[in-house]
């Protein structure tokens, strides 16, 4: 019983281990422009992390990919141009401003700048008071009072 739950939580517990594949650089240099990369680049599946982070199996799949473009020889920045051409700029962690980003870049300060703005306006109104009747809405209020039929004289 007990080497047959051994057997059963072994075969189960593999999808725990990460899938990531060792590589090997000829210089420090690679390994260190490998690792830079991986730190600039976003998980596309978990989005919240970068590709040296992530388990994920797509993460996985970009990582071989980087390794493979530096064992080419490919340049850092043509390897950062080849995933947002095919992944978009949001596989950046941070992306060029341009007019297709500016709600990323400046949307957080827009919200901040308007939800300032109302409490500033609500403020204001709240500190202010009641503001004076007019003559008419006397008179108004004055007829209201005089017509209401329940009032002891």
């Amino acid at each position: 019983m007990a080497v047959t739950l051994l057997v059963v939580v072994t075969l189960l517990s593999g999808g725990a281990y990460a899938a990531d594949t060792p590589v090997l650089f000829e210089t420090a240099v690679d390994r260190e422009r490998y690792e830079t990369l991986l730190e600039e680049l976003r998980c596309l599946v978990c989005q919240n992390q970068s590709l040296s982070d992530s388990h994920a199996d797509l993460a996985q799949d970009l990582r071989d990919q980087v390794y493979e473009m530096i064992i080419e020889g490919k340049q850092d920045s043509q390897i950062t141009d080849f995933m947002v051409a095919r992944y978009g700029d949001f596989v950046l962690y941070k992306p060029p401003v341009k007019s297709a980003t500016w709600l990323l870049w400046f949307g957080p300060l827009i919200l901040c700048v308007v939800a300032f703005a109302m409490v500033a306006i609500f403020a204001r109104r709240r500190t202010r008071g009641p503001r004076p009747l007019s003559d008419e809405e006397r008179k108004r209020v004055q007829m209201l009072i005089d017509s209401d039929p329940g009032q002891d004289r």
